[in-house]
């Protein structure tokens, strides 16, 4: 049996333990209070409640940012075992060693689906991987990335290095603004539309992005004929697929006439994680058809994704099957379901 660790908890999120060589790797702009003692060589340790009876745990090396912004807490940690973490409001986000699996699943099935896309329009995103998986394809024209919140893209262009490219690159359009303010006063219309957003938590800053008025009213109209929404939705894992992956999948069928739902394990999110992909046309994809479409747009080398791993990331089991085809929730403002935590503006 290991010996037991002690953990301190901060503004409800962040849970760490400093021994002073650890004090040294924070950086001195980290705001609120960080507890700093001397233990017995443990280290320090980052822990994300699941649920109430369940909490996710690891190594760190150090805080390298820490703060909360107009729309959400953010931290940025340096862990042992998954590198660099963006934490928002409490959740992971992406872990810097298996972000790809994510961010591969999130954007090449809707992009390689879609006969010729020439723009995408990318909902959330600040830290860059959506864009930069985007731009890997030679098809696209412009790839805008709209955030509501200045200082996570900052941050995440400054720590970040993978997507520095991505950030320079001239197909890119940045937009700081609401997703939903930005689609509603644009004149254009896009073949792709991506929902790179954080997870639906009570107070959080985008789960009006999850709600069937929004997909209907200004999604939807948004889209050229012909063209595909994916989003992430939620963990889609054999105890958590309720919480929100069957809702999210039941509303956008409301919508569009076509939806599929895969899964892919994420190993730093401790669970199984589901997207939807939508569109007014129906799919017509197998696996050769993806990979020969893979070798023929996209510059460059995937780590994840090929024609059979999306054929079989696309079949649910069981249990999941039977939850997706009896699903009656349908997401709106005045009931929608969140996952485990809560934003800054519910703390507020």
């Amino acid at each position: 049996m290991g010996e037991a660790v002690e953990f301190f908890h901060l503004n409800g999120f962040l849970s760490s333990k400093f021994d002073r060589h650890d004090e040294v790797l924070i950086n001195s702009n980290v705001n609120g209070n960080i507890n700093h003692e001397d233990i017995d060589g443990s280290g320090s340790w980052y822990e994300e409640t699941i649920d109430d009876d369940l909490k996710w745990s690891f190594a760190l090396n150090g805080v390298l940012h820490k703060g909360v912004s107009e729309y959400q807490e953010i931290a940025l940690l340096d862990t042992k075992r998954f590198g660099k973490v963006l934490v928002i409001d409490g959740k992971m986000q992406s872990a810097e060693v298996d972000e790809f699996i994510y961010h591969e699943c999130l954007i090449h099935p809707a992009l390689l689906s879609h006969p010729k896309p020439k723009n995408v329009f990318i909902m959330g995103g600040g830290e860059g991987s959506a864009a930069r998986e985007a731009l890997k394809h030679k098809l696209l024209d412009k790839v805008v990335m709209c955030d509501i919140d200045q200082e996570v893209v900052d941050f995440c262009r400054r720590h970040l290095t993978v997507n520095q490219k991505a950030f320079a690159h001239n197909k890119l359009n940045l937009v700081i603004n609401d997703a939903k303010a930005e689609l509603d006063k644009s004149c254009e219309k896009f073949d792709i539309i991506v929902g790179d957003l954080a997870d639906p938590v009570e107070g959080g800053p985008c789960y009006q992005l999850y709600t069937k008025s929004f997909y209907e009213k200004t999604l939807k109209p948004k889209l050229n004929h012909g063209g595909i929404f994916v989003t992430q939705a939620g963990p889609a894992g054999i105890f958590t697929h309720k919480e929100v992956f069957t809702s999210i999948f039941n509303t956008i069928k409301q919508v569009f006439k076509y939806v599929v739902v895969y899964a892919a394990h994420i190993p730093s999110f401790a669970d199984t994680w589901g997207w939807v992909m939508a569109s007014d046309e129906p799919f017509s994809m197998n696996a050769e058809k993806m990979d020969r479409r893979i070798e023929e747009r996209i510059d460059g080398e995937l780590n994840y994704l090929n024609g059979a791993l999306f054929m079989s990331s696309a079949t649910m089991n069981k249990t999941v099957s039977s939850s997706l085809l009896n699903e009656t929730h349908v997401y709106t403002e005045e009931d929608a379901r969140f996952i485990h935590g809560h934003g800054v503006a519910y703390r507020n």
